[in-house]
Parts: structure tokens; C-alpha cells; sequence
């Protein structure tokens, strides 16, 4: 007992952020999602079907960000690769639209999860579904009827379909329609639309199973989960510290503070709450959590504008002029350089006279950080003053990011809100 009470606080800290964040990122799985108990067993019969049976299948995941799609794939998966005839027979394929972008990096990447560069070597495929067939072929393990069942995730899958032609969907879905190699391929996305984003060919070979994840928590039964997923475990090192960190006050405000926030609290909220946690500062309280929900519904944009310059701000404003004079026509830097004089000329009291080059580079720089963008994205033989372009914020967003601005001279508020320039 001795031992369990010499951690320093700072190593119950450390210790307690470990535990958390292995929960929160999915490494450390729960015994069984909360309130999917329908769409677990679905979607584990299908894939036992797949791994036992040579059985192919296609099947989709949809529900909203942070739903638990990712997580009720871990726990099925996990509960099949204890399965004895699984265990050293399923081969898992993960594809990430995000990072597969275009079908010769996914395929480049299934045959690195297949383990297959060595038999692939320097070969030549005249077609993707050619090169593919090749993939399953070499994963036969003598006679046709015990080919490796393969188990193709594609998260983010409303990605996949706008890939050239669908064609990495199309084959997948065509080898699960065929009787060749068991394949279960499983989509994941938050896109309710998503059928409407494939091509009759390949909506004609999915199987048009989906597995909806829709919350039927109660507010009270939500808010329970909450708190179960930010408490430290009965058997924590130190009791001490845990019975502090279970009893510390964001667990008593919980219920006020989700129904002030709609009750939306991703992992991505909780884990940035964890993150604050220090030696100072050891527990949670509500004001974590309010501060990673401020954290994640800021506006990126707004807050770039706050670090502008205040020739950089003018520059925003004469094009949200231009904007509103031309009813959201592009325009050139000339044009806004002209904005800019004759507000400087008529109104201004309160700032320096620019020479042309010096509002060029403060205009090139709103370019390099994306509030600004050229209409025409391909090589343009026009100078680069009358080159057309286009704001890449609202009205409203200047707005506010002017009322923020720390010491903005008056005379630019007052520019801003004038109806004419």
C-alpha cells in the first residue's frame, strides 16, 4: 500500500492523461459500445459470415462525427479476431479517404497492408481491376475454396467516390459480388447522401446494407456516459488522487453545463479538456470544458484576421467594399488599391500613406494566407496588379473580427461600417 502512495502528483497527472487519452482515441476499447446493441451483433454476423463462411459482403456505417462508428468497428473486429477460425485467416485492409486520395495510392497502400510488394515486384498491369485481381489471387492458399478472407475498411468512404471514375469502388464491390474471394467491404461516413455519390455501375454491385448509429441515449443516461468516460478506474495507483479527480467539480455541474451547450460533447471536446489538466491545475472543472467547446467553434479565419496588420486590415475592408458595390464580382489588386487611396485621401487622419509596392506585399500576403484567391488557378499571362480576385470571407466575419481587434483606429471601424467608401 506504501508503494501506491508514493507516486508524485505530478505522475498521478501524467498517469491519469495516459488513461484518459488511450480512452478517448479508441486504443483502449470498451467491453461493448453503450446503446448499439442491434447494430453490434449486425454487423458482427455479417463479418463472421465473411471469416468463417467465405461469405461476401458489403455493408455501410453512417451516422454523424462522433457517433462511435469507429468504435463499434473496433469492438466487432476485436470480438472476430478472437474467434478461432478468424484468428489466423482474416486479413484487414484500412483505407483512409483523407490519405488515400487517389486509387494508385490506395492500391500502393493495399499492397503494403497485404504484405505483397515482394510478389508485385517491378510487374506491369494494363488495368486497376487487373493489378487488384493479381492482389486476391496471390492470397490464395491452394484450391479456390480457401482463398483468405480479406476485410476491406474504407473510412471516410463518401471520399472514395470521387476518386476518376470510381474505379478502386467499383472493383471492390464487384469482387464482393462475385464468388472469387471472400471480401467484406465496409464503408464509413457521415453523409446520409452518400448512394446518391456512386455511379450506377457501382450502386448496382453494393449490396445497399447500412448500419444507421443514431443516439437513443436519454439526457440523463448521455450525461452518465459523460462522466464514466472522464473518471479514472477503481483500480488507479492512487486512490487518493482518483477519488479527488471523481468528485472534482465539472462531475457535479455536468448536467447544467451539457444543457447549456446542447449537450454536444465529442471526444475531441474531452480530449482537449484532458490536455489542460497540469501539476497546478490536477482536476477538471466545467470551465475545461467550456474552454475546448470556445477552442472548437472558433472561427480560423476570424482569428487569422487579429493577427493583420493594420494596412492588411484596410486592405480587407476596401475589398469588402468592392464586394458590396459590385455585388460579389472579383476584382484586381488595382482596384483595391485605388479603394485604399481614396480612403486614405478623404478620411484617414490616423494612418500613413503606403507607398504602392509596400500595399503589394501586404496583398500578397493576404494571397499566402488564403483569405484571398484567384479566380483563375491555372498560369495566367496577365500582371500580376490586374490578375482577378476573389474574398475569401464573409461580410460578417470582418465585422466581428474588426470589433475585436486590439487598438483599431477609428477612423478604420468607422470606414467599415459606412455603407459607401
Amino acid at each position: 500500500m506504501s508503494k501506491r502512495r508514493s507516486l508524485t502528483e505530478a505522475q498521478c497527472v501524467s498517469l491519469a492523461q495516459k488513461l484518459l487519452r488511450e480512452r478517448l482515441c479508441h486504443q483502449k476499447l470498451p467491453d461493448r459500445p453503450l446503446a448499439l446493441d442491434s447494430q453490434y451483433k449486425h454487423l458482427l454476423e455479417l463479418l463472421r459470415r465473411t471469416a468463417v463462411h467465405g461469405e461476401s459482403n458489403s455493408v455501410l456505417i453512417v451516422g454523424p462525427r462522433g457517433s462511435g462508428k469507429t468504435m463499434l468497428l473496433g469492438c466487432v473486429l476485436r470480438e472476430l479476431m478472437s474467434l478461432k477460425e478468424a484468428q489466423k485467416n482474416v486479413l484487414l485492409v484500412e483505407l483512409n479517404g483523407l490519405l488515400q486520395t487517389d486509387d494508385k495510392i490506395a492500391l500502393k497502400e493495399i499492397t503494403r497492408q497485404l504484405h505483397l510488394e515482394n510478389v508485385v515486384g517491378d510487374k506491369v498491369f494494363g488495368s486497376f481491376a487487373e493489378n487488384l485481381a493479381f492482389l486476391l489471387e496471390a492470397l490464395k492458399k491452394g484450391d479456390k475454396s480457401s482463398s483468405r478472407p480479406v476485410v476491406f475498411v474504407l473510412d471516410e468512404f463518401d471520399l472514395f467516390a470521387h476518386h476518376k471514375n470510381q474505379t478502386l469502388l467499383y472493383n471492390l464491390l464487384d469482387v464482393s459480388q462475385s464468388a472469387q474471394t471472400p471480401v467484406a467491404v465496409l464503408g464509413l461516413t457521415c453523409r446520409l447522401d452518400v448512394l446518391e455519390l456512386l455511379e450506377k455501375r457501382v450502386k448496382s454491385r453494393f449490396s445497399h446494407r447500412q448500419i444507421h448509429l443514431f443516439s437513443s441515449l436519454s439526457f440523463a443516461q448521455y450525461v452518465d456516459a459523460v462522466r464514466s468516460q472522464l473518471s479514472l478506474p477503481p483500480d488507479f495507483p492512487d486512490p487518493k488522487f482518483s477519488d479527488a479527480w471523481n468528485h472534482s467539480s465539472y462531475t457535479q455541474s455536468l448536467f447544467p453545463l451539457s444543457a447549456f451547450t446542447a449537450g454536444i460533447f465529442k471526444p475531441i471536446h474531452l480530449f482537449l479538456s484532458v490536455s489542460r489538466v497540469s501539476v497546478s491545475h490536477s482536476t477538471l472543472h466545467e470551465a475545461d470544458l467550456l474552454e475546448a467547446s470556445r477552442l472548437i467553434s472558433a472561427d480560423s479565419k476570424a482569428i487569422i484576421l487579429h493577427g493583420l496588420s493594420i494596412l492588411e486590415l484596410c486592405l480587407i475592408i476596401a475589398m469588402k467594399h468592392l464586394n458590396d458595390t459590385y455585388d460579389g464580382e472579383p476584382f484586381n489588386f488595382q482596384m483595391v488599391h485605388n479603394e485604399f487611396k481614396k480612403f486614405i485621401q478623404r478620411k484617414s487622419h490616423s494612418i500613413h500613406k503606403f507607398e504602392k509596392p509596400v500595399v503589394m506585399k501586404a496583398f500578397e500576403h493576404l494571397l499566402q494566407l488564403e483569405l484571398v484567391r484567384p479566380v483563375d488557378s491555372g498560369v495566367c499571362k496577365v500582371q500580376r496588379e490586374y490578375q482577378l480576385m476573389r474574398l475569401m470571407l464573409e461580410h460578417g466575419q470582418v465585422m466581428e473580427a474588426l470589433q475585436r481587434y486590439p487598438q483599431c483606429p477609428t477612423d478604420v471601424k468607422q470606414w467599415a461600417l459606412s455603407a459607401f467608401a
